[in-house]
């Protein structure tokens, strides 16, 4: 029997592949690394959309960290660029220019009326400042000393932000105006790492996940938590430390990973990685060993077994719906809903090797491979592009 095929849709999205962005169609089509450069940058990464349909870009010089020197002392020390990228014309323009007060900046959050929240670093940890667009007016959403706030998201109505803020009290999570203040605090526990909040749809509840990080140093589980905006309803929606959050793979020669977070769909359920119950990853975190890498992990590939699967789970039932069934030795995350809610893009990953970009029907049907990135070095990161081709 002829296996299905995903629907054809206009719908398209980035990727990430060996430092440099893709756009392609979802049904394969047209291809292309995103036509953006500047002298002394490294690597380009898109990290958000701005009002007018551009994207916002960020792009880094040669990082300053590397052999010998931790990447908490160094990595912020790597001068940034902000910009915008039409997509169409292929025009560019920097950002954040007028009034810099360190070389690190990262975006974190558009808001409405031409302003963003920025990660600025001119020390450990840094701080989030709301300003223009060009950098200027830029006001504290948090000091220097409260910790590092991020994994940000904007309420569907653009009045609250919720954000997971790391400081000396642990990950917690909050929300607040667009100004920082009001704050309400929506999840924390000194034994629990909260991290990743986004809004439901509907903008009553929160998703974000607990690990466990006494236990797992590597952060390599936790589990899909809900919890409403005012800070009440907190809800563990999963057990055993059933997401897969510390996303690593590929080998020594070609290795990769970062923090999966869970994401929701247009009807009000949340995806996510679900490991096989007893699953363990190749990559094995060093506890005791200095992180020069923001790795910091050894190849352990016979010491791997399991996998992960897509779930979509209902918080108003529990219930779970696999989406990927892919087995022993596979890897599925980074799973995200298209703009219509009509696909859901994922990556997936063979233990020991670098991923595919995937995508296939809300309900797991029609799954096809679009790519496996630059010369096979592997594909990263999805997110759909608002809008149609």
């Amino acid at each position: 029997m002829k296996a299905p095929t995903a629907p054809r849709s206009k719908q398209r999205l980035f990727f990430t592949s060996k430092g440099r962005t893709f756009v392609i169609g979802a049904d394969g089509s047209g291809l292309r690394p995103l036509a953006v450069d500047r002298p002394g940058q490294v690597t380009w990464q898109p990290t958000g959309f701005l009002e007018d349909g551009r994207v916002l870009m960020l792009s880094m010089e040669a990082r300053r960290d590397g052999p010998g020197r931790p990447f908490d002392e160094f990595y912020h020390q790597t001068p940034t660029h902000v910009w915008a990228h039409d997509l169409d014309t292929g025009a560019l323009e920097e950002l954040a220019t007028r009034d810099r007060v360190a070389p690190f900046y990262a975006p974190q959050l558009v808001l409405g009326g031409g302003r963003i929240l920025m990660q600025v670093i001119p020390k450990r940890p840094g701080q989030i400042l709301n300003m223009n667009l060009d950098g200027s007016d830029a006001q504290e959403f948090t000091g220097l000393d409260e910790g590092l706030p991020y994994g940000m998201s904007l309420s569907p109505d653009g009045t609250r932000v919720a954000f997971h803020l790391a400081g000396p009290r642990g990950y917690q999570i909050w929300t607040s105006d667009p100004r920082g203040r009001d704050r309400v605090l929506v999840a924390a526990d000194p034994e629990l790492l909260f991290f990743g909040p986004t809004w439901s749809p509907d903008g009553r509840w929160l998703a974000y996940q607990a690990c466990r990080f006494r236990t797992d140093p590597g952060h390599d589980w936790s589990d899909v938590c809900v919890g409403r905006p005012d800070g009440t309803g907190h809800r563990v929606m999963t057990q055993g430390e059933a997401m897969w959050f510390g996303a690593t793979y590929g080998n020594p020669a070609n290795r990769g990973g970062g923090s999966n977070v869970p994401t929701w769909t247009r009807d009000g359920r949340i995806l996510f990685p679900r490991r096989i119950p007893g699953s363990r990853v190749a990559w094995e975190f060093q506890a005791g060993r200095p992180d020069t890498d923001h790795f910091n992990r050894d190849f352990k590939p016979a010491e791997a077994r399991g996998g992960t699967e897509i779930c979509a789970l209902d918080p108003s039932s529990g219930s779970v719906q696999v989406l990927t069934q892919g087995g022993e030795g596979f890897w599925d995350f980074r799973c995200c809903e298209s703009s219509d809610g009509a696909l859901i893009a994922f990556c997936r990953a063979r233990t020991g090797e670098v991923p595919e970009l995937r995508v296939m029907a809300r309900d797991g049907s029609g799954m096809r491979s679009l790519s496996r990135g630059m010369e096979g070095s592997g594909a990263d990161h999805p997110r759909w592009v608002p809008g149609r081709i």
